[in-house]
């Protein structure tokens, strides 16, 4: 009896350490999210004790290191294209975990104006066509506002991006031109412009150079302190980004199974036209770790980002996810196993 005791105190012991054991994992992929998921992860540190070590290195990059399986999970705003899945050999979980706003900044000295700019406008900017701050086109969209005769200095990002990805979608839906001679891409043939790395590297480029302009996630611009522009919706609306609510009903869509929504251009009557939704990625079957209990952590984290870290987003800059797409992420999560055992139940 004595000896029965003993072994049940012991397997109360040993799960109770099981379940107090933490973990460092990592990460790496977008700089979209990168200034929510540093103060997520932050917060679920104090929660939990688990430690998560994030790289904004851009999305490409976040895919390639997946790939390598270098990290536990990878982060992307693009959904990996069918050369990255065949590369990864193994199907990969997309969940989304939050909405964003890509915003056109710009630096015009001197200037407190909060201009109006359209799709097609901003497409003919990248693409050379409009080359001066008061081109009559700018002009007529910006009545009353003295706009400065002098070059736009075009700044666009450098390396892989879904933030790019977004963005050049945008364009292609906005602008034929643009959709036949550069289309969409995380790393497209930019016809011309400058360079920065991140989007942190694109902010800082706009932020120095007089009469710039830059496309980053809004929460960049407002670290920098940078005017974003008011954009026209598909529904013909002017829409301010800072409008939280905007973005959120712009993701108000049916999320499909998989949980790759396309929300660029939407058709929202108030919804912001260059939102987009972001992704943590992390292969289906986890067994390649060799580590369930690890395997696990991650797993209750991205759950928690999912439910408890949403406080966080609108305070930041992004809008929280939609019910439905929480639903569909909850799904997608309860599919990934270890030796086909769901690693959440």
């Amino acid at each position: 009896m004595k000896k029965m005791l003993l072994l049940a105190a012991t397997a109360l012991v040993a799960t109770a350490a099981a379940s107090a054991q933490t973990f460092q994992l990592s990460g790496a992929g977008a700089t979209f999210p990168q200034p929510l998921y540093v103060k997520m992860f932050d917060e679920y540190k104090a929660v939990t004790g688990n430690e998560v070590n994030y790289q904004g290195i851009g999305s490409g990059a976040g895919v390639a290191q997946l790939t390598a399986k270098t990290v536990d999970f990878g982060a992307s705003d693009a959904p990996m294209n069918a050369g990255q899945i065949a590369k990864a050999g193994a199907d990969v979980v997309h969940i989304p975990t939050c909405v964003g706003a890509i915003v056109i900044t710009y630096n015009l000295p001197g200037k407190v104006v909060q201009l109006r700019l359209t799709g097609s406008l901003v497409a003919e900017i990248y693409m050379q066509k409009i080359t001066k701050w008061n081109d009559p086109a700018l002009r007529a969209v910006n009545p009353g506002v003295n706009l400065p005769n002098r070059n736009i200095v075009i700044v666009h990002r450098a390396d892989a991006s879904g933030t790019s990805y977004n963005f050049t979608g945008y364009l292609s839906k906005e602008s034929p031109d643009w959709a036949r001679t550069v289309g969409q891409s995380t790393n497209p043939k930019w016809p011309v412009g400058l360079g920065g790395k991140g989007n942190p590297g694109v902010a800082a480029q706009v932020k120095q150079i007089p009469f710039s302009i830059g496309y980053v996630e809004i929460a960049y611009a407002l670290q920098t302190k940078m005017p974003t522009a008011i954009m026209k919706n598909k529904a013909g609306h002017w829409i301010d980004p800072h409008e939280m609510a905007s973005v959120g009903q712009a993701a108000n869509i049916d999320f499909p199974a998989d949980g790759k929504a396309d929300l660029i251009d939407s058709s929202a009557a108030q919804g912001y036209p260059i939102s987009t939704t972001t992704w943590l990625l992390v292969y289906k079957d986890q067994t390649y770790t060799g580590n369930q209990a690890k395997s696990q952590a991650v797993m209750k984290t991205i759950w928690w980002m999912l439910h408890d870290g949403q406080q966080y987003n609108e305070a930041l800059g992004y809008a929280k996810l939609p019910a439905g797409a929480v639903a569909v992420a909850e799904t997608l999560m309860k599919s990934v196993t270890y030796h086909g055992t769901p690693l959440l139940h």
